[in-house]
Parts: C-alpha cells; sequence; structure tokens
C-alpha cells in the first residue's frame, strides 16, 4: 500500500531468493490487478482493517479465475462491540474493533459469490472476538 511496504517485501523476497513473486501497489479494495487473473487470494488479518469489507471480497471474487481459492485468516466478533469499544483506536490497532460479527463476515463472502466456504481453524482470541481461517472456492462456471 505504501513505497516503504513495497521496499520492505522486495527486500524480504531477495533475502529468501523469491523469484516468482511480484508487487503492485494498490488497496485491497481496489485491486491492481485483470479480472479472473490469479489462482488464489491469501489475506492475513487485514480484511478487519478495511473500511469496506464486502468490496474486498467482491475485488477478491473478480480477481480469482473460476475455480480459484480465498483464503483468510481474521478477526470475526461472536457479539456487537458498545460503541465506545468500536471507537477505541488501540481496539482498531489490535484488530478487533474493526472486525465484523461472524455472520455478517460469512454473509458478505457468500454475498460476493463464493460457494463451498470451509471453516479452516477457529480459535478464541479474546473475550467476544475469534481467529479464524477460512477457504472459499470462486465456482468454476
Amino acid at each position: 500500500m505504501t513505497p516503504e511496504m513495497l521496499a520492505l517485501a522486495r527486500k524480504n523476497a531477495a533475502k529468501l531468493g523469491a523469484r516468482n513473486v511480484e508487487f503492485r501497489k494498490g488497496t485491497i479494495e481496489e485491486l491492481p490487478l485483470e479480472d479472473g487473473s490469479v489462482d488464489i487470494v491469501i489475506s492475513n488479518c487485514v480484511i478487519n482493517l478495511s473500511p469496506d469489507k464486502p468490496k474486498v471480497f467482491r475485488e477478491a471474487f473478480r480477481v480469482l479465475r473460476p475455480g480459484g481459492r480465498l483464503v483468510v485468516s481474521d478477526i470475526v466478533l461472536e457479539k456487537a462491540l458498545p460503541p465506545k469499544l468500536k471507537a477505541d483506536p488501540g481496539l482498531y490497532a489490535a484488530c478487533i474493533a474493526g472486525a465484523l460479527l461472524r455472520k455478517d463476515y460469512l454473509k458478505a463472502v457468500r454475498e460476493a459469490g463464493f460457494k463451498k466456504l470451509e471453516l479452516l481453524s477457529d480459535h478464541f482470541y479474546a473475550p467476544g472476538a475469534a481467529s479464524v481461517t477460512l477457504l472459499a472456492l470462486k465456482p468454476r462456471a
């Protein structure tokens, strides 16, 4: 998302000798990729920081080829946070205040068009919150 993030990513890839990677500047709500151009989208605790999570899932769906996979690890809420906690910057940075209720998170994934959602892991993270890893498939046709 920033030049500094790109520089760090490229430095880490070089350290690992990874040559099959490409880094592009963009946001998760507007991916700098062509429609149907990737096989897998992986996200690790980032979507809960987006102000428009349904748009993130629609973007992932857009860039995936038919039969493509979305694998996401993220924080979901088991119950709604009180407004005071929802506005807490520390809880936002801790990935809790920006999280959706579990049912709303899964609904947004389904409404983007994904099928065959599978919960790969589900662990309580904090009171009222869980860390989940989800696999979702874009239909083949």
